[in-house]
């Protein structure tokens, strides 16, 4: 399962950068997944449940946001959705020169840290 590959990456990263900043726990990361990158969402979100578990990650929401496919026509600068699966042929000239402007994005947009816990003040020591 591709998805469950993509999930541990994403583990991976979040966990590093929890670390780097001494985070305690992650609540929320948001991805964006170009519907041409080949992700399920709805099976990367059940691997990434299960690759959070044990880790600072565990109980963390995954939010992914759908990219639309997007391409523009080299010889007439038309640009269109490519839809899924993708139409590659510029509607207005049926040129076949086309380059692919977005839709395979897979990449971590967000992450929303864990509150850290309020620090209890120092006691204050009453001199006589």
């Amino acid at each position: 399962m591709h998805e469950m590959s993509v999930a541990l990456a994403v583990v991976d990263q979040v966990a590093e950068a929890a670390q780097a900043r001494s985070a305690r726990g992650v609540r929320r990361v948001c991805l964006d997944v170009g519907e041409l990158a080949g992700v399920v969402s709805d099976s990367l979100t059940f691997c990434f449940g299960l690759a959070c578990a044990g880790t600072v990650l565990e109980g963390a929401e995954l939010v992914a946001r759908t990219v639309p496919g997007r391409a523009s026509c080299a010889p007439c600068g038309r640009t269109w959705d490519t839809g899924m699966p993708p139409d590659l042929l510029c509607a207005g000239c049926r040129g076949a020169a086309t380059e692919l402007l977005a839709g395979r994005e897979l990449r971590i947009t967000e992450v929303s840290w864990a509150p850290q816990p309020a620090t209890a003040p120092a006691p204050s020591r009453e001199e006589n």
